[in-house]
């Protein structure tokens, strides 16, 4: 009779070996879903993802690196604890700022997937690029958002999408404004900040995990009217690539 147990080895070892030659030819989306699985196997598949983030070195801001590295990241082992400090000691997204400031911190809670955190964190940082002033009342003037570095707001946007899979971050919020014809009062339910005729109240009614509709995160302080949303997806920032 076959033991079960050793059989299962083999069998196993084929399957990450599959899943691995399919990341290899696989479009973005498909990338995801099989990274997802790799993730959910043992040592041999946080193997195959740490292959994987070396070969995309030359292109780490894609998201299924993104999801590769949060996977190693939560793993937590020795191994993936040393890959990542020896390959991505700064992270998976370039902290580029014109303005130098430095955004380790949000880095760190949108790791953790602590959204809230890193929601307050993403107006702390705007209005620190704004300046001293905005910094001091802790919300924006829209014709400040109009100076903002093209490199500091990709690098927000940046490590908003690549830690959430692509389902948070301005550019995603810019491109369902723009599939809405800019249409304001439609964006509104589409991203979960407003629900029949009531704004979405802050922060108990937000969602702040991944089951939150595409786009609800980052806020932009809709309460006080749609200028400071506005200039932000209208930002020249979105005109070249992330």
């Amino acid at each position: 009779m076959i033991d079960q147990t050793t059989a299962s080895v083999p069998e196993a070892s084929t399957k990450i070996a599959e899943l691995q030659q399919r990341l290899q030819s696989s479009s973005e989306k498909k990338q995801l879903q099989l990274i997802r699985e790799l993730g959910n196997t043992d040592t041999a598949g946080l193997e195959v993802l740490m292959k994987f983030l070396q070969e995309q070195r030359v292109n780490p801001t894609n998201l299924a690196a993104g999801l590769a590295y949060q996977i190693l990241y939560e793993a937590d082992t020795p191994t993936t604890k040393e890959f990542i400090q020896s390959h991505f000691p700064t992270g998976i997204v370039p902290l580029r700022s014109e303005a130098a400031i430095d955004y380790t911190q949000l880095q760190q809670m949108l790791l953790q997937q602590d959204f809230l955190a890193a929601d307050r964190i993403t107006l702390e940082k705007l209005c620190e690029l704004a300046g001293a002033t905005a910094m001091q009342r802790k919300w924006l003037y829209f014709s400040e958002v109009d100076s903002f570095p093209i490199a500091d707001l990709q690098t927000i946007n940046n490590l908003w999408l690549m830690h959430s899979q692509g389902k948070f971050g301005f550019s995603v919020q810019r491109e369902l404004w723009l599939s809405l014809g800019k249409n304001w009062d439609k964006l509104w339910p589409k991203i979960g900040w407003k629900k029949e005729k009531n704004w979405t109240r802050y922060p108990q009614e937000f969602t702040w995990d991944l089951s939150a509709p595409l786009g609800h995160l980052p806020l932009s302080n809709q309460l006080r009217g749609v200028r400071v949303i506005a200039s932000l997806l209208s930002h020249p920032a979105w005109e070249v690539g992330r």
